[in-house]
């Protein structure tokens, strides 16, 4: 029991900051433009499908093919910033929004189904199957060098907030839009690159979790948009040390309960914390008390 413990804490942990890659993705996108972006899910699987067609057909190793993928993804997610979300205006923009985004998942979802089927498929890679002894047990290396890797990325995200000039701009856009513009901040050009970084983010997320994962297909989705979701809300919509924090709880927490309870307990428990937190804390663990005017 100790062991598995042990083990469920560590797979928690790293395994978690793979989650908080992704979430900050989606929690960046509606800091900037006020919209939750419901493709994340399938985004996520569709960088998993990126990952897994550069490595079985052209037999890249996984991470050099993020070279590829994440450039991909970022174009794909400007695309869809451009074509789907500019054109809302007016009141009902954030609604209309959850309609437009489900839209595009819909359709990189029946996509996917086309070109892969429904088969589950994961990566493999020398490293996802071998590594060292820790406390006890065997700790596969793709965990080690995904969360080092969402570490990287995670810091260079928030030294682009804080220590660059897009940083600065991207900061005014979410504070106050109107504002933004008035100063001269190209606010669309802003949003658009947003939510590519937003998106970009999935495909390496989507490689770790598709080489850790069990396996996944294009229905993976669903539950990947409602676990992340689910951390965002808890950390605080538009909070990104807010999701960090909420992914590396929620993950780890499910993983003890799987141990030290029963693995049909622990998806309850991973919502059940979140309508317990929600219940004392409305806003999330680092989320505003005040509304977003914008």
């Amino acid at each position: 029991m100790g062991r598995q413990l042990s083990e469920a804490i560590v797979d928690g942990i790293l395994g978690g900051s793979v989650y908080a890659l992704m979430a900050v993705g989606l929690t960046l996108i509606f800091g900037v433009l006020d919209i939750i972006n419901i493709a994340q899910g399938i985004l996520v699987v569709l960088g998993a499908y990126l990952s897994y067609v550069l490595s079985v057909h052209l037999h890249l190793d996984l991470f050099v093919g993020l070279l590829v993928t994440v450039p991909a993804m970022f174009i794909v997610g400007v695309a869809i910033q451009w074509a789907f979300i500019r054109p809302l205006r007016g009141r009902e923009r954030t609604s209309m929004s959850l309609l437009a985004t489900y839209a595009v998942a819909i359709i990189i979802e029946g996509i996917l189904y086309i070109i892969f089927g429904s088969n589950f498929v994961s990566l493999n890679a020398s490293y996802t199957t071998s590594g060292p002894k820790i406390f006890g047990f065997y700790l596969d290396y793709i965990y080690i060098y995904g969360f080092l890797m969402a570490l990287l990325l995670v810091a260079g995200i928030y030294y682009t907030l804080y220590r660059t000039q897009f940083g600065r701009t991207i900061r005014a856009t979410m504070q106050d839009q109107t504002a933004a513009r008035i100063v001269g901040i190209n606010v669309n050009r802003v949003q658009a690159l947003t939510f590519g970084i937003g998106v970009a983010v999935t495909a390496a997320g989507g490689m770790v979790f598709g080489a850790t994962g069990g396996g996944f297909n294009p229905n993976t989705g669903y539950d990947l948009i409602s676990r992340l979701l689910a951390i965002v809300i808890l950390g605080g919509l538009g909070s990104i040390a807010g999701a960090m924090i909420a992914a590396i709880f929620m993950i780890t927490l499910e993983g003890v309960v799987d141990v030290l309870w029963s693995p049909s307990w622990s998806v309850v428990v991973f919502y059940g914390a979140l309508v317990v937190v929600l219940a004392f804390r409305p806003q999330g663990v680092l989320g505003k008390k005040a509304a977003r005017a914008q």
